[in-house]
């Protein structure tokens, strides 16, 4: 390899993203570069009144089989893959016919995008590139002497290096890599749909590719180093938000916020405003309410102290009433599908605080996949999207919930999925009074979530604990009775749990004697 810069005297360039091509395909054309092309950007380039050679000229042969062969040839490739100080390379290209190129631009089929559109399996095939992998992948392990573009991000660099005399080594590595990288994603997001048309859920081997979003400036903690890349899901969510103000979120953030903004899709905003508070990933109040406003004073409410640095998430549109009593406390990020312009207004003096807009919100039943890194590997499921069917419960009691607790259950079971296991969550009246969340023992997280209820009832000035009254979920089933008598003796008339434990009789027999009222789902929501 050499360090020394690389005039560009031929490109190839084949794009089906064109933004920017023009700007590119002329200054190249102004720095004496011969400009060779394939189909459609050919004929851009020459509509802009730009020279450009057809590939179709270089190979001595025509595109092919509906464009599916016009790249695949020697000509092409030995031109990418020669090494311009090996002799025998150089004898070879002398003996053929066959003329260096030193950048190839190249951006690919739009199978992603494709795929997104829910276009069906022909077109999806149609749009699997063949000839421009194979062309990055030879251009880059040529890196030595060949650029590579892969992004309309790179043009800049690119031609200012050309400007100041051709290529450097440093660059063509850098841009080699980035182009395996986009390679190694592109064949990622083909094999993905490929499994799934063909009905696999556990393939052989399985690949998962992202796009840097943001360079962190550490992780869980300083002494971390860390990044935010997205997959290209248009999802709504934090990697889809847009940021009205603030400092650049942090990897904490980054988590918090998407905790709470899935667990605030759970609630429909046709059935009212919902609110949502994260703190550590966990939901510290979540409530319903009439206005976006009582929404918000009610989930405060729940767990005023954990809230303070929060992740704050809304169902619908955050108006100013609301946006002026959430700036009444210290809140690290605020997310909502839209903001007023009296609201942004409003924060805008708030200048550390991040106000992200998604313009929708996600579909909690969407099947989607979810990942976690282990020591060697890293394990795969559906993403929990596991919504209860009312109609679906089971009441193992006596007595039968009223139609408010049922209301309630509902409700908490919904918070409940969002929590960290052991989970237990108390609600009344559309909102969180106390959750338990991580608990080693369930008992701990009923004891922790009854002791929240009363920190409320001090806070608020309550004549009593909010818990006396309200339903338990429970995130999983209950192995003793002892998690649902310590929820009893802190007042609770009703609870929601999956069912199936060894001694459910011995569970169910307890809440008779109590006067509970108990359902069974038949599923749980672990969340680790």
């Amino acid at each position: 390899m050499t360090d020394a810069r690389l005039p560009v005297r031929r490109a190839l360039l084949s794009v089906s993203d064109k933004s920017g091509l023009v700007d590119l395909a002329s200054a190249l054309h102004a720095a004496g570069t011969e400009l060779v092309s394939t189909g459609g950007t050919a004929k851009a380039i020459r509509d802009a009144g730009l020279p450009v050679r057809d590939v179709s000229e270089l190979t001595g042969f025509p595109e092919m089989m509906d464009g599916r062969v016009k790249t695949l040839h020697p000509k092409v490739h030995g031109g990418l893959l020669a090494l311009r100080d090996d002799a025998g390379h150089v004898a070879s290209m002398d003996a053929h016919g066959i003329l260096p190129i030193d950048l190839l631009v190249v951006n690919l089929y739009p199978f992603e995008a494709t795929v997104a559109a829910g276009a069906g399996p022909e077109d999806c095939i149609e749009n699997i590139d063949i000839g421009g992998p194979a062309m990055i992948r030879a251009a880059a392990k040529n890196h030595a002497f060949v650029a590579v573009v892969t992004d309309p991000e790179d043009y800049a660099p690119v031609l200012e290096a050309i400007a100041e005399g051709g290529t450097t080594q440093a660059l063509r590595t850098r841009l080699a890599a980035t182009a395996y990288a986009r390679t190694g994603a592109y064949d990622a997001a083909v094999s993905t749909w490929m499994a799934a048309h063909a009905g696999e859920t556990a393939p052989r081997r399985r690949a998962f590719a992202g796009t840097l979003a943001q360079t962190l400036r550490y992780g869980e903690n300083p002494h971390q180093t860390a990044a935010f890349y997205t997959t290209g899901s248009n999802r709504p969510g934090v990697a889809t938000a847009k940021q009205l103000q603030g400092k650049e979120l942090s990897w904490n953030n980054i988590n918090d916020t998407d905790a709470a903004f899935e667990c605030v899709a759970e609630f429909d905003p046709a059935d009212g405003p919902a609110c949502v508070i994260v703190k550590h990933a966990n939901p510290c109040g979540v409530a319903q309410g009439a206005s976006p406003v009582e929404a918000w004073a009610r989930a405060l409410a729940c767990d005023s102290t954990s809230a303070f640095g929060g992740i704050v998430a809304l169902n619908m549109e955050l108006d100013a009433e609301t946006a002026a009593e959430i700036a009444k406390i210290f809140t690290e990020v605020v997310i909502a599908p839209s903001v007023t312009p009296e609201a942004e207004a409003i924060f805008a003096a708030k200048k550390n605080l991040r106000l992200l807009t998604t313009g929708g919100l996600p579909d909690v039943a969407e099947p989607t996949l979810s990942f976690r890194q282990v020591a060697g590997g890293f394990l795969v499921q559906d993403r929990d999207a596991g919504k209860l069917d009312p109609s679906a419960l089971t009441v193992a009691t006596r007595r039968k919930p009223t139609p408010s607790e049922m209301a309630d259950l509902l409700f908490a079971w919904k918070v409940a999925k969002h929590v960290k296991s052991n989970a237990i969550v108390y609600a009344r009246d559309g909102a969180t009074v106390g959750v338990g969340a991580g608990q080693m023992s369930r008992v701990d997280s009923a004891g922790i979530a009854a002791r929240k209820a009363e920190e409320m009832a001090r806070v608020m000035g309550l004549p009593e604990s909010p818990a006396k009254g309200s339903v338990v979920a429970s995130d999983a089933f209950f192995p003793f009775a002892d998690g649902l008598l310590a929820a009893a003796s802190a007042g609770a008339t009703a609870v929601i749990q999956p069912g199936g434990s060894m001694r459910d009789a011995e569970v169910i027999a307890a809440a008779d004697e109590a006067g509970l009222a108990m359902v069974f789902t038949g599923m749980r929501h672990f969340r680790h």
